[in-house]
């Protein structure tokens, strides 16, 4: 957007682990999980999320607010322009206990932008739907030789005897990796393959690397886990 002549920064907040746990909580719940909302859980939400409006000075033209950890920072500003709350998990069923807190929130933005019409919730704010997109500029999306693709099979001592079957995601319950491990299974019954599951462990989420343990105890030489600084398991 800046190469096209549209300023446009990042804020990053920052948060302590409670603050990371409580959320991950809450990233799930808005998924269907079930969620305890406690008067703590929500003092320490609202605590950190005044801790970065403090340090974030914002005077733009329009802020855009992604997911649910930032949400109430719009509550300690002056806003002089359209505030938006940017959606990116699947509200298809979220938990009414949690929904009931965060909506009052949210309603405060000028508007919402959702992944998928079928994640709209009733509310009085416009809802708008954008379908999730790549940068093809970007380094992880740009396309690799053979050579480069064979060395870092190589290096990561993935077998290329039988065709490759890749999930490439967070390291992340809701991805499913446990599924696909299962669905793999039922499928090599019928046509030979290897299953190779790449991810990555988000810093705020305090569940990441318990998963990732979980995928490498189902290893064997046709299922892999490949993390980042971990190799292949």
């Amino acid at each position: 957007m800046n190469a096209s002549g549209v300023r446009t920064g990042w804020r990053v907040i920052q948060g302590r682990p409670d603050f990371f746990s409580i959320t991950k909580k809450m990233h799930n719940a808005l998924q269907g999980a079930s969620i305890n909302i406690t008067e703590l859980k929500t003092r320490i939400y609202e605590e950190v999320a005044h801790e970065n409006a403090v340090r974030n000075h914002l005077d733009h033209d329009v802020v855009i607010v992604h997911d649910p950890q930032p949400l109430p920072m719009i509550q300690h500003y002056r806003r002089r322009a359209p505030w938006i709350w940017r959606c990116h998990v699947d509200l298809t069923h979220p938990n009414p206990e949690l929904w009931s807190y965060l909506a009052p929130l949210i309603e405060q933005y000028d508007a919402v932008v959702l992944s998928l019409p079928a994640y709209a919730q009733k509310l009085t704010k416009p809802q708008r739907f954008i379908m999730p997109a790549i940068n093809p500029f970007s380094t992880t999306n740009r396309e690799l030789s053979d050579s480069e693709i064979n060395d870092r099979l190589s290096h990561h001592d993935i077998p290329t005897d039988l065709p490759l079957v890749v999930q490439v995601s967070r390291f992340d319950r809701w991805k499913d990796p446990q599924g696909v491990i299962e669905a793999f299974k039922i499928a090599r019954k019928q046509v030979d393959c290897t299953l190779v599951l790449v991810g990555n462990i988000a810093t705020d989420d305090p569940e990441g690397q318990e998963v990732f343990a979980s995928l490498c105890r189902s290893a064997d030489d046709r299922i892999r886990s490949l993390g980042p600084g971990l190799g292949a398991r």
